[in-house]
């Protein structure tokens, strides 16, 4: 499919609704933009949140697995269902 599509003075392009309906793309979706020898190639992107932790929060996760290790070794076995 091939749409003759505008860029507004401030950089913006809409992609008509049926080109949109094909792709699959939603209002939000992010798209990268990269310069190809044949011209302008747009493709979905995918982004993923990124955590990084300091030290001292990296302590804080191994001081609450050892309190929770320390609460599941305390805790009473069930017993096991009676035979019949």
């Amino acid at each position: 499919m091939k749409a003759t599509v505008t860029i507004t003075s401030r950089g913006v392009v809409t992609l008509p609704a049926k080109l949109r309906q094909a792709l699959g793309l939603k209002a939000d979706d992010q798209l990268i933009a990269e310069t190809t020898p044949e011209g302008l190639l747009l493709r979905p992107a995918v982004t993923l949140p990124v955590e990084i932790y300091t030290s001292e929060r990296e302590r804080e996760f191994d001081e609450a697995e050892a309190e929770l290790a320390q609460l599941l070794a305390n805790r009473p076995t069930p017993a096991s269902p009676a035979r019949r």
